[in-house]
């Protein structure tokens, strides 16, 4: 009877202890604050450790390990299944900033699918492929820090003062071309009268592969609004491309020479095919440029995951918390609206 009672006791106590994390995890998924999210993370590990230990309490170790093992086997063989439906290597994955607003959240868990066959993914979802030739590609790779570019706001003739965003008084503004890598190393060390060195002008673009055009969008701060500028179309060869936010949303991995890193999970800019080998641009919806003009290679066929096919809201918290991103990342605050 004793026993009986411990049990229910215990598993009372397991049911306050998920159902605190589910609010803690909604909590944390309003607010984004760092706090509610440390206190998630441990009380997962709570959950995880007190599950194990009324598992060998009222099972038995041995019993417990194999019910461990039975699970862990059920988990990788689910795994596999997805895997081979899904022909991608990772059929899921977890949003980890904002730069997808508002068609994907922080904490959202994407589901994804392979692509097969580049050329007919392309066709079927009418996303642009440009055919560039081998050497301009190659010269285009020789060259990456002069492809970093965007453009930014500079005020009252100052090109050290620079924001995407426009304010919304009297201070005067101008527009000009930044290289984005000299602009971000400036910035990391400091040393913000250096950025007006990283100011070039827009003639630079004209020996590059990919040419950037800019226009005046809306960034959302609460009940705010301001003018921000952004990417609004890219020119290769003869093709103009215009920002299509139609087109699917892929995730690729990222290399060592890349800014950012892990996996990116952006929409689909354009695809450049470059002798049979096929390499994507990439934006987030809610960024004022392509990844490639913030320090991103352009990826490789091979490094692309896959595409979106669905999502789950907040569940992709958990993948979060778990691998300790828990401080909520710049640009959650904000949405750029280009439409």
């Amino acid at each position: 009877m004793k026993d009986k009672k411990a049990r229910k006791h215990e598993s009372k106590l397991s049911w306050l202890l998920y159902l605190l994390l589910i609010a803690l995890i909604a909590i944390y998924a309003l607010y984004g604050n760092i706090v509610v999210g440390a206190v998630a993370f441990i009380l997962i590990i709570i959950i995880l450790v007190f599950e194990v230990r009324t598992s060998v309490a009222t099972e038995g170790a041995r019993k417990s390990v194999v019910d461990i093992g039975v699970a862990i086997g059920a988990a990788v063989i689910f795994w596999i299944l997805l895997i081979i439906v899904l022909h991608t290597s990772a059929p899921v994955d977890a949003v980890s900033s904002c730069s997808m607003l508002p068609a994907l959240h922080r904490g959202d868990l994407v589901v994804l699918h392979g692509i097969d066959n580049v050329s007919n993914f392309a066709q079927s979802n009418h996303v642009p492929v440009i055919s560039v030739n081998q050497s301009a590609f190659d010269a285009m790779q020789a060259s990456m820090p002069n492809e970093f570019l965007a453009y930014f706001a500079y005020f009252n003739g100052n090109k050290s003062q620079i924001s995407y965003v426009i304010p919304n008084s009297s201070v005067q503004y101008d527009i000009g071309l930044y290289n984005t890598i000299c602009v971000s190393q400036a910035q990391y060390l400091g040393k913000q009268s250096v950025v007006s060195k990283c100011s070039v002008p827009v003639q630079a673009q004209q020996p590059n592969l990919i040419k950037y055009s800019y226009s005046i969008g809306s960034l959302h701060y609460g009940r705010e609004v301001f003018s921000a500028i952004y990417t609004s179309n890219i020119t290769i060869g003869n093709t103009t491309i215009s920002e299509n936010y139609s087109n699917p949303i892929i995730v690729y991995q990222t290399t060592s020479r890349d800014s950012f890193s892990g996996s990116i999970i952006h929409r689909l800019y354009a695809i450049l095919n470059v002798s049979g080998q096929y390499y994507f641009l990439t934006k987030g919806d809610n960024n004022q440029a392509l990844d490639i003009e913030f320090g991103n290679y352009p990826s490789n066929q091979s490094a692309v995951l896959g595409y979106v096919i669905g999502d789950i809201p907040v569940l992709g918290y958990v993948k979060l918390l778990l691998s300790g991103q828990i401080a909520t990342p710049a640009g959650c605050n904000t949405t750029l609206s280009t439409q």
